[in-house]
């Protein structure tokens, strides 16, 4: 049992002690609080009503998955399928409500089904079948992403609108997000406090042999544990669904280390036998507030990254120091009343600093200079780099102030940052959507509060934007097909290397694709296989298929990244006896062009469309017309023009 004193806690030195073991019995408040007080400080933007509610919904799905995670490591286990768990489940919704009729309601009750059978497996296979906990979750997320996309045939799904009212407000204030979160966060604590399934996973994770010596019936009870991680997860999928107005097979990506993250942050131990709702909830709090603010500050997404790995690392080592101090542990039966006593204190302290802080921003003065914020995508991929280094240039050139994110090619963290965007009051928003539905909901909300918003490279569907700066990815599908028919001859076989299933670039150049090939019947698509947009991807990818047809003549490739990566594959016989074409005209691609490795690239100019978005953006943002739609032309770049030809 922890001690109630720190050793060497003399009476002259109590204050001190007692204010130091506050510290290590809740360092997860303490850090929320010291980064609430210094993203006041450094952000007049971060302490208004409408960011702070953004906050909280963008915390939401995180927590709401987290809760599930803290009931696995409460009992010394883990679970990296919770974010495959969760689009699954959305996606049987979606599906199962808009394609096969079926009435919402069932069509809930199924989605939150499928979140149970994905933890009973899980559970079972830890369980009966003796496989890690590691291993057994890792084969969940590659199956659960992988029904996902099969049920969705890689494309989003129309989320239904009854289920859709998850996403937006009560009272045109309240985010419904927050309420299930408070409510999922509410259940949480019940279970782990107040049952006994609760006392359960604590008995185990404490010492699993002894729980079973006791007559715990360990196995049944790890089967409720992972069946309820299964349900929060399913939950945390409906609301995600519900903002995004639709079911993304790849939607939450990534999340379950967020998910295992937040827990720990929160003072769990991965050791198992410690860990509570609130402590989950406040480390939630603190990934949203990292990424928030840092948004705000306009900090860069990579170093977003960095900041939020060292800050789990310092979590981790804050654990450590904790236990070897004897700090109360983060589960205590008889601290209920002193921990609501530290929350409220809390409460006050914060208030207060923030208040103060808060007036020291009173009369903040705004920057002469117009303030514009570009949502990318990704920036791992050199065509929206491109854009990017237009965007830029044409800012500086006109004395903007302009915040550029990455999404990651991922929809919800880009309705996070378009969010944060029109919180902040900016003056007009770029965006280049992961997907065009997902964006929809976002895009509406910053119509509603008058920012200009420029869409580029991609459309936003179901919202009003005041211009779409693009290229015409289904004519440039189609220009690829052309190109490589041409060369073959109008005979041959081919291989398309298809983009990251579920974006709409991928959808739109493969459609143009399959409309340019029509006219020629002597080619002959052997085989289509998505490599993700990526370079290593397309090398694996082309690797494999080669075994498979190594009669192949053409590649058409969904963007010059594959294509280098399918060039490397094929070695001595690319730009000989195969033809490959790429899409974008990226630097890396069209120096293949000049050696002739690549025989030509569907090139967009993304530069051009970086300085065209940012020339609208002001225009719309100064009242004048700007038109509904700027096409920048695409052009098939080969080894006779490519010396021309400036991206």
């Amino acid at each position: 049992m922890a001690t109630d004193t720190l050793k060497g806690g003399t009476t002259g030195a109590g204050g001190a002690a007692a204010v130091r073991r506050l510290l290590l019995d809740n360092g997860a408040l303490t850090a929320l609080i010291v980064l609430v007080i210094a993203m006041s400080a450094l952000s007049g933007d971060f302490l208004t009503t409408d960011n702070l509610l953004n906050v909280g919904v963008q915390a939401a799905v995180t927590a709401i998955l987290a809760f599930g995670v803290t009931f696995v490591i409460v009992s010394a286990g883990i679970d990296l399928s919770v974010g495959s768990v969760a689009a699954l489940s959305a996606t049987v919704l979606a599906w199962s409500a808009t394609s096969r009729g079926v009435p919402v309601v069932l069509a809930v009750v199924l989605a939150l089904a499928t979140g149970i059978v994905c933890g009973l497996v899980n559970g079972f296979l830890i369980a009966y079948g003796k496989l890690p906990p590691f291993i057994a979750t890792l084969a969940m997320l590659s199956v659960g992403r992988g029904l996902s996309l099969v049920i969705s045939e890689g494309s989003p799904i129309a989320f239904p609108d009854s289920v859709s009212h998850l996403g937006d407000t009560l009272g045109g204030w309240l985010p419904v997000p927050v309420l299930v979160m408070v409510v999922m966060g509410l259940i949480a604590a019940f279970v782990l406090g107040r049952t006994y399934i609760g006392r359960s996973m604590y008995a185990i994770g404490g010492n699993e042999e002894a729980a079973r010596l006791s007559g715990l019936r360990v196995k049944k009870q790890k089967l409720a544990i992972y069946a309820l991680s299964g349900v929060f997860a399913a939950a945390a999928g409906i609301v995600l669904a519900a903002r995004l107005s639709s079911a993304q097979p790849q939607a939450a990506d990534g999340y379950e280390l967020d998910a295992i993250a937040a827990v720990v942050i929160g003072g769990a131990s991965l050791a198992g036998g410690t860990g509570k709702a609130s402590g989950t909830l406040i480390g939630a709090l603190i990934l949203a507030v990292l990424r928030n603010g840092l948004n705000l500050l306009s900090v860069s997404a990579f170093w977003q990254q960095v900041v939020i790995g060292v800050v789990i690392a310092l979590a981790v080592l804050l654990d450590t120091v904790r236990r070897k101090a004897g700090a109360t542990p983060t589960h205590s039966p008889g601290g209920k009343g002193r921990q609501t006593a530290t929350y409220a204190l809390a409460a006050v302290v914060t208030v207060a600093i923030v208040g103060a802080t808060s007036f020291l921003h009173g009369g903040s003065s705004s920057s002469a200079n117009p303030k514009v914020g570009l949502s990318l995508s990704t920036l791992n991929n050199p065509f929206f780099v491109q854009i990017r280094s237009g965007a830029q240039a044409e800012a500086k050139k006109r004395g903007v102030d302009l915040t550029v994110t990455d999404a990651q090619n991922d929809a919800s963290q880009q309705a996070n940052q378009l969010q944060n965007f029109t919180s902040s009051g900016l003056g007009a928003i770029i965006v280049n959507p992961v997907d065009s539905d997902a964006a929809g909901p976002s895009v509406r909300a910053a119509d509603k509060a008058k920012i200009p918003v420029i869409a580029v490279d991609r459309g936003v569907n179901k919202a009003d934007v005041n211009a779409l700066v693009a290229s015409d990815n289904v004519a440039g599908g189609e220009l690829a097909a052309k190109t490589v028919a041409e060369k073959l001859g109008g005979n041959g076989r081919i291989v398309i290397l298809q983009g990251q299933a579920g974006t709409s670039a991928a959808r739109e150049r493969a459609e143009g694709f399959a409309k340019g090939l029509k006219a020629y019947p002597g080619i002959q698509v052997v085989a289509q296989q998505p490599a993700d947009f990526d370079r290593t991807k397309g090398l694996d990818v082309m690797s494999n298929l080669l075994q498979a047809h190594p009669d192949v003549q053409g590649v058409i490739a969904a963007n010059d990244e594959m294509a280098l990566g399918a060039i490397k594959a094929l070695g001595t016989k690319a730009g000989k006896s195969v033809q490959v074409v790429g899409f974008d005209g990226t630097p890396d691609g069209l120096k293949a062009v000049e050696q002739g490795t690549l025989y030509a690239s569907v090139a967009q100019q993304p530069s051009q469309l970086g300085r065209i978005a940012v020339d609208n953006a002001l225009r719309a943002l100064d009242g004048k017309d700007v038109p509904a739609t700027v096409k920048v032309p695409v052009k098939v770049v080969t080894k006779e023009n490519v010396a021309g030809f400036h991206g």
